[in-house]
């Protein structure tokens, strides 16, 4: 555990934002490199993806704020102060609902195909998000026997952990997992069938993982509704949402990636728009 990874003067290095700005990195670059191949304006992606990025942050902290409302009720200061948790649902509901209002209401995209190109991304950046968490020793594991698979954290200012205490490393399950459904969501939306599939299926993997990780959860400070965390509740919701778009996307059956709709002012949209017009007259030579 290193919630501090180094100090430069009274400058303190988080291992946690280190691994947060790493995964955002990583993510954009991804989605970069993947638009270009599949001919989709990397520009457009890349702004989406830092609106996505923004948006995120601060819908993760909403909804932190939103699970710890008691407290934050009791001592309002709290919503000035930047310290204290996130909660990944909320970063990845407005992380995708604001490049969905730039790509679909303002460039006047199609924003399914474009989503299906990037949800990797979102796999790769929680999973350096998971590894930050186990840096800070916040979103623990329950207590267990001593094993090769527990890991005990030391005493420390800045974590939440309990000290000197086995205890299960989710943090570094849901990392893990993550990777696993990056490499598995990539290789699906390479063979996808229908625009969508690659969206759903992150949705129905995603949810399922988090709903089954919450049980081995020890820190209490997630919220409850009724008999589930309040993380589960909304994996519910998120499991429902990606059957019910893997149905609609299989009937309506749009090609992956079929969009090229790109401004021809722009130089990228001018090379492709070129290079279909040499496709075409070569056509018609033939």
């Amino acid at each position: 555990m290193h919630p501090v990874l180094f100090s430069i003067g009274n400058l303190n290095i988080y291992g946690y934002g280190t691994c947060i700005a790493l995964g955002m990195i990583a993510a954009v670059v991804f989605g970069c490199r993947r638009a270009k191949n599949h001919n989709v304006d990397p520009d457009l992606i890349f702004t989406a993806g830092l609106a996505g990025i923004v948006a995120g942050v601060i819908g993760a902290k909403i909804a932190y704020w939103l699970v710890e409302l008691d407290e934050i009720i009791a001592n309002p200061k709290l919503l000035l102060s930047l310290d204290g948790g996130f909660v990944f649902y909320g970063g990845i509901i407005c992380g995708i609902l604001v490049p969905y209002i730039y790509i679909k209401l303002i460039k006047k995209q199609t924003f399914l195909d474009k989503l299906d190109l990037a949800i990797p991304a979102v796999s790769l950046a929680q999973a350096f998000g998971r590894m930050g968490c186990f840096l800070a020793g916040c979103c623990y594991g329950k207590e267990a026997a001593a094993s090769w698979y527990t890991v005990v954290f030391p005493e420390n200012a800045y974590s939440s952990a309990p000290a000197g205490v086995p205890l299960i490393p989710t943090q570094l399950l849901s990392a893990g997992g993550d990777l696993l459904l990056f490499a598995l969501l990539f290789l699906i939306s390479k063979k996808e069938k229908f625009r969508g599939e690659a969206t759903a299926f992150y949705m129905l993997f995603y949810s399922t993982g988090r709903f089954l990780i919450e049980f081995l959860r020890g820190d209490e400070a997630r919220g409850t509704i009724g008999i589930f965390s309040t993380s589960q509740f909304i994996s519910l919701f998120i499991f429902a949402g990606g059957v019910i778009l893997l149905i609609l996307s299989a009937k309506k059956g749009l090609s992956p990636f079929g969009s090229r709709e790109l401004d021809q002012d722009h130089p990228f949209g001018q090379s492709i728009a070129a290079s279909d017009g040499t496709a075409e007259s070569v056509k018609s030579e033939e």
